[in-house]
């Protein structure tokens, strides 16, 4: 599998990640490993997880691999801190509470690092100060190699980037982790241009639509997927409209002209985008995984991306669109 840097960092990453949601919840510790065994066939090294998936059992599954089924210099593991699933403070940012998920993360995975540290979201009730200096500690203590930033805004993203790059010595912000595919374009508008300016990769998550773009829901909700589980169910809804069924249906278009597909065509079309480093593949069992692996063999035509690129369009007006000038004045 091919390799690209992540962002200003010493890491090269494969171009495809592993993500761990669903693991030791949908996902059982067997076919966990028989995920990992099979991305790690096809040449990838990056595992991306969190604190709260499974509620902390995804980081346990990892560790209970580390050392058997591959060793830990051979991976790069990416973790997140910061969400507080069922409390009234969803999101918390504060130093205590990050550096004790982060030591909790560190003991689940059985490793005394982590490759890239995440914070999983914005939280306005801590100075963001005091979130990248927990950060910067984390990594000057050898427990973080680099950091990143989820589901950030753009002024967030450029905000926290440009005060780590303001004083020497502070850890750069390296990544961020957003949602980016098809069917939501939304980080076109200003996360993608602050990420360029600034030097940051992107890791796209749900790069295949949470799962609509592989055209399983085209003809209804098959029992085993995501939008027939009760934990994803509402996960998956916003997915379900009109608008994504036409995007989804001129996937499919591509990808029977191509003899591929629906997966590799949006999986690749989000690949290559420019800025992505590397979308997360969120499968729930091994088979899932194997199908979307294959995108590494195929590259978009042109004219097929252009029309992906036509009719996903998201709506953009000012102040980002170019062209767009002041009124003119009475």
């Amino acid at each position: 599998m091919q390799q690209r840097p992540l962002g200003r960092s010493g890491l090269a990453v494969s171009r495809l990640a592993l993500g761990t949601m669903t693991w030791g919840r949908d996902t059982d510790a067997d076919d966990a490993a028989a995920q990992l065994k099979s991305y790690l066939d096809a040449g990838g090294n990056l595992i991306d997880t969190a604190d709260v998936y499974g509620g902390g059992e995804a980081e346990s599954v990892i560790g209970s691999l580390l050392g058997t089924l591959v060793r830990r210099d051979e991976i790069l593991i990416a973790t997140k801190s910061g969400l507080r699933p069922g409390c009234e403070r969803r999101r918390d940012n504060s130093r205590g509470h990050l550096l004790r998920s982060l030591d909790a993360s560190l003991r689940r995975l059985g490793t005394d690092y982590v490759d890239l540290w995440q914070v999983h979201g914005y939280d306005p009730d801590t100075p963001l100060e005091e979130t990248l200096a927990a950060m910067d500690y984390a990594v000057a203590s050898g427990r973080v190699r680099y950091i990143g930033v989820s589901n950030f805004s753009g002024w967030q993203t450029a905000r926290a980037a440009t005060w780590q790059a303001a004083f020497p010595g502070r850890a750069p912000v390296v990544a961020t982790q957003v949602e980016y595919s098809l069917l939501e374009r939304g980080i076109e508008r200003e996360v993608l241009p602050a990420c360029t300016a600034l030097g940051l990769g992107v890791l796209p998550w749900s790069p295949l639509g949470r799962g609509v773009l592989t055209g399983k829901y085209r003809h209804g909700r098959p029992a085993d997927s995501r939008a027939a589980s009760p934990h994803f169910e509402r996960f998956v809804a916003p997915y379900l409209d009109p608008r994504c069924s036409a995007i989804v249906e001129a996937v499919a278009t591509a990808a029977a002209g191509l003899g591929v597909s629906p997966l590799e065509v949006a999986l690749a079309w989000v690949r290559d985008r420019p800025g992505v480093v590397a979308p997360i593949l969120g499968a729930r069992t091994v088979g899932q995984l194997i199908g979307a692996l294959q995108v590494e063999q195929m590259t978009l035509p042109e004219e097929i991306r252009l029309a992906l690129d036509d009719v996903s369009a998201p709506p953009v007006g000012y102040p980002e669109r170019e062209g767009i000038t002041e009124p003119d004045l009475p």
